[in-house]
C-alpha cells in the first residue's frame, strides 16, 4: 500500500499525486497540515505524528510504500521511486 502525507496546495504534493494518477496505482492520502517551508499548520495530531515518527522530518510530500517497506521525501524523488517501481 502507498501512502502519501501531503497537502492539497503544495505544489510538490501535486506532483506527485499527478504521477499517482498518471500510473493508475491506487494510494491513501492523509493530510497532516497545511503547507509552509518551516511547516504550515498542523490540521491533524495523529497524522502529524505518524509523519514525523516514520520519516523522523516534518516535511512534505513524503511517501510511504508498506509492500517494499520504503520511504521517501521531496517530489523529484517520489516521482523517480514511483515510475522505477510503478511505471
Amino acid at each position: 500500500m502507498l501512502e502519501l502525507y501531503q497537502a492539497e496546495q503544495c505544489p510538490h504534493s501535486t506532483a506527485v499525486r499527478e504521477k499517482l494518477t498518471e500510473l493508475g496505482v491506487s494510494y491513501v492520502v492523509h493530510n497532516p497540515r497545511l503547507p509552509g517551508d518551516e511547516g504550515g499548520d498542523v490540521r491533524n495530531e495523529q497524522r502529524h505524528d505518524q509523519l514525523t515518527e516514520i520519516g523522523g522530518e516534518d516535511s512534505i510530500p513524503f511517501l510511504v510504500d508498506t509492500a517494499r517497506e520504503e520511504t521517501r521525501y521531496e517530489s523529484d524523488a517520489i516521482v523517480d521511486y514511483l515510475e522505477d517501481h510503478y511505471a
